[in-house]
C-alpha cells in the first residue's frame, strides 16, 4: 500500500512531529508499506526526529510564510498564489506517484489536499481539539479562518481524534469520525527513574495552551515549602524569552532548558511529571514520562490527561484549574517517597497502552477499511 502524508513542515521539536515520524517509520519498515513524505514549506530547515531511508520525502518549497511580508489585500492576494501553487505542485505528485490514501495532520492544508487529491481517499489526523477555539481565543478574523478550513476536514474520508471525548464533538459535523490514540515511543531502557532526584519536571512548547504562568504560580507555593527541589522545564516556542525572565525574578529553583534530544533521560533523572495545559487533545509527555517510572500531577483539561492517567494510581487529576490544590498534590508527592515510587511503578504498567506495536496494527485496520470503501 502507498500512503502519502502530507504536512507544511517538519522542523520543531514538538510533540505533533514526533508522533508523525513514529508513525510513519513503523509503517515503512514494520508493516512495509510505500511511505511518501510531502511537506509544503521545508526549506532549509533540519528535521528534528530521524526518519527511515524507506521514506520518501520531497518538499514542495512553497513559501506560505512569506504571505506576511505583506498587509491588507496585498498579503491575501500573495495567499491565493501560494495556495495555488501548492495545489498545482501537490496535484503534479499525486498523480506521478498514485498514493492510495492521504493523510494529513495539519487541517490548514485539507481545503488544497482535497482540490488536488482527485479520487484518493484523504484522512485528516487530529491533533487538536474540536473546542479549541473556546480556550486559546483566537481573534475574530483567524477563528473566521479556522471556521473555514474546518468545512474541507468535515469532508475527509475519515477523520482520527485522540479520544472519545473529542470525537463526540467532531460527530456533531461528520459521521465518518474514529478514535485511535497516539503511538508512544515508551521507555525501553530497563531503567527508570529512583524517585530520588529533587526535582519537577515540564516537557512541552512555551505557548498559551500550556498554560506556564499558571505552572509558576503553583511552584511558587511548592518552592516556599520545599526549597531545596527543582522545577525544570524543557521546550521551545514564543512565550520562552518572557517565562526566562519571569523565572529569573521569581528566584524559586526554576531551570528552564533547550528541548533534549534524549528526552527520557531527562525523565529518569525526575520525581515526577506535571502538566497545566489549558486543554490536551492527548498529551504524549504523559505516557512517556509514565514509562519512566514518573507519577504525574496534571489538570483535568480536555480531553487527554483524564484518558491517561489514573487518578490516585499512577498520578493525581486535578479539577477546577484549582491552583492551590494542584500545588498541595505535588507537595504530597516530594513528601512521601514511597508514595511516588508506588504511582511510580503503576505508570510504567499504564503507559503500555500506548505502545507501537498496540496502536498501530488500528491504523493498518483502517487504512486498509478506507482503501475498500
Amino acid at each position: 500500500m502507498t500512503i502519502l502524508f502530507v504536512t507544511d513542515s517538519f522542523a520543531i521539536w514538538g510533540g505533533i512531529e514526533r508522533v508523525l515520524a513514529n508513525k510513519m517509520n513503523f509503517l515503512a519498515d514494520v508493516f512495509g508499506y510505500d511511505i511518501h513524505f510531502v511537506t509544503a514549506s521545508q526549506g532549509l530547515h533540519a528535521m528534528p526526529y530521524g526518519l527511515s531511508a524507506a521514506i520518501h520525502h520531497t518538499d514542495l518549497n512553497v513559501r506560505f510564510h512569506t504571505q506576511y511580508r505583506f498587509s491588507g489585500i496585498a498579503r491575501l492576494r500573495k495567499a491565493l498564489q501560494l495556495h495555488r501553487m501548492f495545489v498545482s505542485r501537490l496535484r503534479e505528485y499525486i498523480e506521478r506517484v498514485q498514493p492510495d490514501i492521504i493523510v494529513t495532520p495539519n487541517f490548514e492544508l485539507a481545503g488544497g489536499i482535497r482540490k488536488a487529491k482527485g479520487v484518493c481517499p484523504l484522512v485528516v489526523e487530529v491533533h487538536s481539539i474540536f473546542r479549541h477555539s473556546l480556550y486559546e481565543r483566537p481573534s475574530f478574523l483567524r477563528n473566521l479562518y479556522n471556521q473555514y478550513c474546518r468545512l474541507s476536514v468535515y469532508k475527509a474520508d475519515m477523520i482520527v481524534t485522540l479520544t472519545q471525548a473529542d470525537a463526540k464533538d467532531w460527530r456533531r459535523k461528520s459521521s465518518r469520525v474514529t478514535v485511535i490514540p497516539n503511538a508512544v515511543t515508551l521507555n525501553d531502557s530497563g531503567t527508570y527513574a529512583t524517585g530520588t532526584s529533587p526535582s519537577v519536571i515540564f516537557v512541552g512548547r512555551f505557548e498559551t495552551q500550556k498554560d506556564i504562568g499558571s505552572l509558576f504560580r503553583i511552584w511558587k507555593l511548592v518552592h516556599q515549602r520545599h526549597p531545596d527541589w527543582y522545577l525544570d522545564l524543557y521546550g521551545d516556542g514564543e512565550q520562552k524569552a518572557e517565562f526566562t525572565r519571569q523565572a529569573g525574578i521569581l528566584q524559586a529553583n526554576i531551570r528552564i532548558h533547550e528541548p533534549a534530544s534524549d528526552i527520557f533521560d531527562k525523565y529518569r533523572h525526575s520525581s515526577l511529571l506535571v502538566l497545566t495545559s489549558l486543554y490536551e487533545p492527548f498529551g504524549l509527555v504523559l505516557p512517556e514520562a509514565m514509562s519512566c517510572g514518573l507519577p504525574v500531577v496534571s489538570f483535568g483539561c480536555p480531553y487527554g490527561p483524564a484518558d491517561i492517567v489514573t487518578d490516585g494510581v499512577d498520578g493525581f487529576i486535578v479539577g477546577d484549574r484549582n491552583i492551590e490544590t494542584f500545588a498541595d498534590r505535588v507537595c504530597m508527592l516530594i513528601e512521601n517517597e514511597s508514595l511516588r515510587r508506588q504511582m511510580g511503578q503503576a505508570a510504567v504498567s499504564a503507559a503500555q497502552r500506548y505502545r507501537r506495536d498496540i496502536i498501530m496494527p488500528l491504523w493498518k485496520e483502517l487504512f486498509e477499511k478506507v482503501a475498500r470503501q
